[in-house]
């Protein structure tokens, strides 16, 4: 999962471009980087950290241009390293830089078609430099510099691609590109700004950092659509691959995005505040006499849904761990051990909430387990006679495939496991996750009932069909010990 971002104005971009990219940095703490257009040469820095520790003065001072994209990356199967950073850059045709949010499943495939075929080399491992290469070779085919042109190279982009990805991309000479696959799986957002010099427009990955630049939020890039905006501020769009099911990922209301977003019209925090609802509503029937004293959220995500949880259960809530938010997300660091290590420097709980109560803790999902089980553990060691576990999502039995860095199936806590032998890996008194059917209704809300979403961690279910071998390879990219011989061997 990244944070992308592409700004068209009437003045300078990089300092927008940077407000986008701290409001969107809970999409990626790996790296950062920020391309620009002026004139005829396009001006590019990226490096590994945080936005604040990859741009100084300087830095920012060479990014001219009215145009221009940004990236904060978080690192998927096959992408760590300082060569990972993104925007990527060709020189042909034109000059084109482009910063994806997802992941493709066919990149092995399309690394040797890009080679063999389109005569192109890919110098890292990201499946982002490969689709950057399959957009130039598609627009360089139709020897024209025209949003019509552009429109055929996104065409050719989602014949030839299979997986969830949205991408920003500045063209010289023609302007910002964005697109967004056929599924729609990976969000999008378009807005647009009315100044006295004129008509500015954005693209990014979360409506909030439409909100925080001043644009109206206008809508949602369509799932196939390709955005072309030029730099005189003229828009273009167009639907640019089939219909196809549409399916939106349904972790990013789960976890990954601000509850200050709109996502395909659907407001995080409400989606979030109606997952405890449901999930309130299952703890009653399956516990009608509880004995909850109080309702704690493990911060941040899980707040909406344990709130609710509380209103449901009429019981107290309280805030019961301190967090330090000079600490990453554990959910996205690069080990077992890193994690590990991060939970304690991370949450420190409050006792006073703890001694001799029974405490229902609410998380937003499960993953590996290992983060819930020391959380456990604190709540005991803070005095709780009973410490009860509340999940806003089903169990994660299997990868999530289209941009989110789940461990391979074996280091997923649920996975081969009943939900009583997960309660018993976790050490808690009870256990309770929310139901998939439940889950697909909160999101949803009373005005989309029966959408649907990408829910394959839950379900196992992958829109876009899985080739033979697929889940096999992304095992030996994506455990732990595959990540730390890497690191070694760099």
């Amino acid at each position: 999962m990244c944070g992308i971002v592409g700004i068209v104005a009437t003045s300078e971009v990089a300092a927008a471009l940077y407000d986008g990219l701290t409001v969107l940095q809970h999409r990626g703490q790996d790296a950062a980087g920020i391309a620009t257009a002026n004139g005829t040469q396009l001006r590019v820095h990226k490096g590994n950290g945080l936005a604040r520790d990859v741009f100084d003065a300087r830095a920012m001072s060479l990014l001219e241009g009215r145009v221009g994209i940004a990236h904060c990356r978080y690192p998927t199967a096959g992408s760590e390293g300082s060569d990972e950073a993104q925007p990527f850059y060709v020189n042909s045709p034109y000059g084109i830089a482009l910063a994806h949010n997802g992941n493709l499943i066919n990149t092995d495939a399309l690394r040797r078609e890009v080679f063999e075929t389109d005569r192109r080399n890919i110098n890292t491992d990201s499946d982002s430099e490969v689709l950057l290469n399959v957009f130039a070779h598609e627009l360089d085919r139709s020897q024209a510099l025209t949003p019509e042109a552009a429109f055929r190279a996104i065409e050719g982009v989602n014949r030839r691609a299979r997986g969830g990805y949205a991408a920003v991309a500045t063209v010289l000479g023609l302007g910002l590109v964005g697109f967004r696959d056929p599924h729609g799986i990976r969000p999008l957002v378009l807005g647009r700004r009315v100044t006295p010099e004129g008509t500015e427009y954005a693209i990014a990955s979360e409506s909030v950092a439409l909100d925080i630049l001043g644009f109206e939020h206008l809508r949602d890039v369509a799932p196939g659509e390709g955005i072309v905006v030029t730099p005189r501020g003229e828009l273009h769009h167009r639907a640019c691959a089939a219909p196809q099911e549409r399916a939106p990922c349904i972790f990013e209301y789960v976890y990954f995005a601000r509850p200050d977003s709109m996502m395909e019209d659907i407001s995080v925090h409400k989606a979030r505040m109606r997952m405890g609802v449901t999930l309130g509503e299952k703890i009653l029937r399956l516990r009608p006499d509880h004995d909850i004293d109080v309702v704690i959220p493990i911060p941040d995500t899980s707040r909406d849904s344990a709130l609710e949880i509380a209103n449901v259960l009429d019981v107290k809530y309280r805030e019961g761990f301190i967090k330090n938010r000079y600490v990453g997300r554990t959910f996205i660091m690069p080990g077992q051990g890193e994690r590990a290590k991060s939970v304690k420097r991370k949450l420190n709980p409050i006792p006073l909430e703890f001694r001799n109560r029974v405490v229902l803790l609410v998380d937003d999902s499960i993953v590996r387990g290992t983060t819930s089980k020391q959380i456990v553990q604190m709540a005991r060691d803070a005095g709780a006679r009973k410490v009860y576990l509340a999940s806003a999502a089903p169990p994660v039995r299997y990868p999530n495939i289209y941009g989110i860095d789940m461990p391979s199936v074996d280091e997923l806590v649920a996975n081969g496991r009943s939900e009583s032998e997960i309660e018993a890996f976790l050490g808690c008194d009870w256990l309770v996750y929310q139901d998939l059917v439940d889950l697909e209704s909160a999101v949803a809300g009373p005005k989309f009932p029966g959408r649907k979403f990408d829910s394959s961690c839950f379900s196992g279910e992958y829109v876009t069909g899985i080739e033979p071998g697929y889940f096999e390879r992304i095992q030996q990219l994506r455990s732990d010990e595959a990540k730390r011989k890497r690191r070694v061997a760099s």
